[in-house]
């Protein structure tokens, strides 16, 4: 035991992994502990209502979040709409995305290939670009204060198409059927046909053979596209606050920011609980789901997917049409309407006289405070290089620790830390990026020991950044470890190259394409983002999303629009140049 134990002292790898624990459980662990322990301490606020110490054990905050007279409008009302709002956009997008991604890969629908790419676009742009376009097309005077386009058009908008539940369903089964696509898409190119064609052959209808040999072979894809949406459902915090709060209807993530504004910490930590603990059920039930679906596991020498193309006929033209309307609500709609919108004086008022370019490179404009187009606007720029050295700066050292995390999983000695080290690390995967940021203005709004109070600066952004994306770029280097033999560092070792030395020659120059991609996806992933940094960002230190929303609340939406079409081209563009570099593409093996 003792000899086992020196040589883990001395072996490198073991070294790095408890470092690289000790680091991920302050930056993972810590902040969530931090913030479950505000949920049962008084602060200092609400002496007076709990008749106790600032510090002292409480639980008020349980009993104001889940039972007291005002538990309904903070938890409860905000829980049954997210629930409602996301099991209505899921399903509506398995729906949407089950029937694009057969038609996309067992049928000769024209236009396969194109499609393929096209319908995954809504993947590469923030969720609330289709929120601030749906505003700019159906907001009416009764509630916005301000005409949108339909209504300057001559139509009546009602105030439950404007804002509210349905339009955040419909935005969210859009944004998110692209998941879908790719998921049960490539699930379905891999099927094997013969299963299918040897059911019917034995009298069984096609919607029997559905039922019973195509959704429960596709069920580990479905369970985890459903997963995947409700996760990212329960932490979006752009779409609900722009359609949600006029109509003052809130989900989790809203009422966790009204509590956070009104310094209720104490109630934001149960929140936060119950959100954490609706992720961890959502990921049981996936590795549940995952772990049965290999009693439907299929042995065959060949797949008969190849081949298998549905002849659609006459009807060929109506899929064709299905998905360019798909691609026309989804991407040239919302893109069309917010540039449309950065150049109208007016919004909805089609005459030549409302259309201008001041809002992108005007003058002494009489926007207060804002007297610039947003090309010439030093706030623009400095928040757009804020987003890049901020993000850039986080993103590369996501890539990098991936990496590392990735070779002590693969290559550690000890199962224990490689199991803990691979656990930890995809913990922010459970905890929505709102909640994750409520638990860091927890840890370090304060000094603590020798870290001082970090709220307000760059660091927390670049923190809260790097370790948001550590769920993926540690399981894209554990991938690519596991790729990578131990024979060329053996030799090395026995040459004598030290591990330093080894990891630098051999592991980095190989590794060097996984590095890359991990980086430029946590970049891309990262400029999108707003419910991460929105409670953590301040005036002067603002990056692209969190500008673009203080703009929209101010009411200056052409500004905050077009800063809105920007973040979507770095996101865009950032997105193509990966596939094209990388030599692959988000809807590999979809499409033909």
């Amino acid at each position: 035991m003792g000899h086992r134990l020196r040589l883990y002292v001395r072996n490198p790898v073991v070294a790095i992994g408890v470092v690289a624990l000790a680091l991920f459980a302050y930056l993972i662990a810590a902040p969530i502990v931090s913030l479950l322990v505000d949920a049962f301490v008084v602060h200092r606020q609400d002496t007076a209502i709990t008749q106790q110490g600032e510090g002292a054990p409480t639980s008020y905050y349980l009993w104001r979040v889940l039972v007291s007279p005002q538990a309904t409008s903070i938890f409860w009302e905000p829980l049954a709409n997210t629930l409602i709002i996301a099991v209505s956009a899921i399903v509506l997008a398995l729906v949407i995305g089950g029937s694009a991604a057969w038609l996309l890969v067992r049928t000769n629908m024209w236009g396969r290939k194109w499609f393929s790419t096209a319908l995954i676009v809504p993947y590469m742009l923030p969720a609330w670009t289709f929120a601030l376009a749906w505003v700019t097309l159906f907001k009416n005077r009764t509630t916005g204060g301000q005409a949108g386009w339909m209504e300057n058009l001559g139509f009546t908008i009602p105030n439950w198409l404007s804002y509210g539940r349905l339009p955040i369903i419909l935005i969210f089964a859009v944004h998110f059927s692209p998941f879908v696509i790719m998921l049960i898409g490539n699930a379905l190119k891999s099927f094997d046909t013969t299963l299918e064609e040897s059911s019917r052959l034995l009298g069984a209808s096609r919607l029997a053979t559905t039922f019973r040999i195509v959704i429960p072979i596709l069920r580990p894809a479905l369970i985890s596209a459903v997963t995947l949406m409700l996760a990212k459902i329960l932490g979006e915090f752009g779409v609900a606050y722009i359609l949600g709060l006029p109509v003052n209807m809130n989900v989790l993530a809203t009422s966790l920011y009204r509590n956070v504004y009104s310094d209720q910490k104490g109630s934001a930590a149960v929140m936060v609980a119950a959100i954490v603990l609706i992720g961890a059920l959502s990921l049981w039930v996936d590795t549940h789901f995952l772990r049965e679906s290999k009693r439907f596991v299929t042995i065959s020498g060949k797949s008969g997917s190849s081949g298998a193309v549905a002849r659609l006929g006459r009807s060929r033209w109506v899929a064709t049409l299905a998905c360019t309307l798909l691609f026309t609500a989804s991407v040239a709609i919302p893109i069309v309407v917010l540039a449309l919108s950065t150049v109208m004086r007016n919004p909805g008022v089609f005459t030549a006289s409302n259309f201008t370019l001041d809002f992108w490179v005007g003058k002494d404009l009489s926007t207060v405070g804002f007297s610039e187009g947003i090309l010439r606007n030093s706030e623009v720029w400095q928040s757009a290089w804020n987003s890049v050295w901020i993000v850039g700066l986080a993103a590369l050292l996501s890539g990098v620790s991936g990496l590392f995390v990735g070779y002590v999983v693969v290559r550690s000695p000890s199962p224990l830390l490689s199991a803990a080290l691979r656990q930890l690390v995809f913990f922010p995967y459970l905890v929505p990026g709102i909640a994750f940021a409520v638990a860091y203005l927890s840890l370090f709004s304060v000094q603590r020991g020798p870290i001082p109070a970090l709220y307000g600066t760059a660091a927390i952004l670049v923190l809260i950044y790097f370790t948001e994306q550590m769920p993926f770029t540690s399981r894209s280097g554990i991938s690519a470890m596991m790729q990578l033999g131990a024979d060329p560092e053996e030799s090395a070792q026995m040459a004598g190259a030290g591990w330093w030395r080894r990891f630098v020659t051999i592991v980095l120059p190989i590794q060097k394409g996984a590095l890359a991609s991990g980086a430029i996806m946590a970049f891309i992933s990262g400029i999108k983002s707003l419910s991460l940094v929105v409670i953590l960002a301040v005036p002067g230190m603002d990056v692209l999303t969190t500008l673009s929303i203080r703009l929209l609340d101010v009411g200056y939406s052409q500004a905050g629009n077009a800063v809105v079409l920007l973040i979507a081209l770095i996101s865009f563009t950032g997105t193509y140049t990966v596939q094209k570099v990388m030599k692959t593409d988000l809807a590999h093996g979809i499409g033909g």
